[in-house]
Order: C-alpha cells, then structure tokens, then sequence
C-alpha cells in the first residue's frame, strides 16, 4: 500500500509541475491563451502534452527530486512553473502585439478607429484594420511554426531552468518593458510609411482648400484619405510581409534565449 502511493506521488507530482508550466501559456501564448477555446479543452491539452513529454523529462533527470516535496513548497513550485510559461507566451505574443499597434494607428490616421467591433480572438473592442493586422501576424505566425516552438520552449527550458529555480527579480520586469517597447516601436515603423502618405496628403488638401475656396474639403478628404490609405498598404503589403517574418523569427530567437539564459535579462 506504501508502495503504491510513493508510486503515485512520484508519478503526480511531477506531472502537476509540467502541466503548470505548459499552462501558463494559457495566460498570454497566441492561440493557445485565445478565450476563444474552452477551459476544457485547454486543460485537457496541456495534460496531454505533459504526459507525451513526462517520459523524455522523467529519463533525463530534469524532474529528479520533486516527488518529495511538501504541499506547500509544491503549490510555490508550481506559480514559479506557471511564470515560466505565462513569459513564454507573452514573448510570443509580442509580433501580434507590434501588428495590432500598428494597425491601431494606421486606423486613427485614416479615420478609422470609430467603427470598433469586439474581437473573440483578442478578447478585446477593436478596428477594422486593427483586427486585420492582427490575424495576419497570428497567421504568420501559425505559418512559421511559432505554436510548435512555443510549446518546445517550454518543454525545452527544464534543460537550463530547473524546478523552483526561477529567480523574479527586476530582470523579469527588464525583459517584459524591453518587449513592449521593441513591439511598439515596430508597430510604429510598419505604420510609418503610411503616415507619410498621409501626411503629404493632408498638406495638399490644405493647399487645395487655400486656392480653391468653394470646394467641400471635409465632404472629399474624409474618403480620399481612405482610399490613399488603403492604396499605400496595397502596395506595401509585400513588403509587410518580409518584414513581419523577420520580426517573428527575431521574437523566436529571443524567446530561446532567454530560458537558455537562465531565465535572467538578456545582455
């Protein structure tokens, strides 16, 4: 009978510590944090995949250990796994976040950003434009294979971050506010060429306006600025794409580094 609860204890545990840290994905990871899927499934997915990977962790001794925990160092153990996880994911979340930045100032400049609808994949209101650069870095994203080497980071971070190892400290919030930054910055220049079409445009209605009085300038700069808006992403839309990809793989790379550091901040 002891033998068979120290078997179970032994088997339990260390499934609950790999399930908690694939979970925290649900938190922030494209898709899999998406409230779109039920809880359910959710859970249900994540066991799964800590039960396909249990035997390749168990044999290479990165669980060794964890079966004698107490309750309470097993409940600190598993929020550790859970942080783990959740920053995975939100590193991975970070080209959806640069593409609905930059969306979302795209749509202001054109006139846009009135027409907000709620979005189920986001779980938040937004813009046409705003919804549509989304789905495209999420498609590309699913495209290059981010979910699999989302789900791979986490299996692969026992390797160099080991149990209850997690040091939070002021580098955790180095890396979030490094992130955000990196993503808005990069929202700022996909949107950029399309300010400068704007703004060019906006001169020479405000030219227009001086040399030719009766014209209605409001009635035809409104759907003007539409249609230069949708000419110059058109057209740069190639172009969004190579860049897109190459921010994908950047944001990948990141996300390798930083569990193979240690979990510490990036030099």
């Amino acid at each position: 009978m002891t033998a068979g609860i120290s078997w179970l204890g032994a088997t339990v545990v260390p499934l609950l510590l790999v399930v908690a840290r694939l979970g925290g994905l649900a938190l922030f990871a494209p898709v899999l944090g998406s409230p779109v899927i039920a809880a359910k499934i959710k859970v249900l997915l994540f066991l799964g995949l800590a039960m396909a990977a249990m035997p390749v962790l168990s044999s290479s001794g990165v669980l060794a250990g964890t079966a004698e925990l107490s309750l309470w160092e097993l409940l600190a153990a598993m929020a550790l796994e859970i942080v783990i996880g959740a920053l995975i994911g939100f590193i991975a979340l970070m080209p959806m976040f640069a593409m609905q930045t930059g969306g979302l100032i795209m749509a202001q400049q054109m006139g846009l950003g009135f027409a907000r609808f709620y979005n189920p994949a986001m779980g938040d209101e937004a813009d046409v434009l705003e919804n549509t650069f989304f789905l495209l870095a999420l498609v590309t994203f699913i495209g290059l294979g981010g979910i699999d080497w989302t789900v791979l980071a986490v299996l692969n971070s026992y390797f160099y971050i080991s149990v209850g190892a997690l040091q939070v400290d002021a580098s955790i919030a180095q890396i979030l506010s490094g992130l955000i930054m990196a993503s808005i910055e990069m929202g700022m220049r996909v949107a950029a060429p399309l300010l400068a079409v704007v703004f060019l445009e906006t001169i020479a209605m405000g030219f227009i306006a001086k040399t030719v009085p009766q014209l209605n300038i409001l009635s035809l700069g409104f759907p003007l600025r539409i249609m230069v808006g949708l000419g110059t992403i058109i057209a740069g839309i190639t172009i969004l794409g190579g860049v897109l990809v190459q921010y994908i793989d950047q944001v990948l790379s990141i996300m390798m580094s930083w569990y193979i550091a240690g979990g510490s901040a990036l030099g």
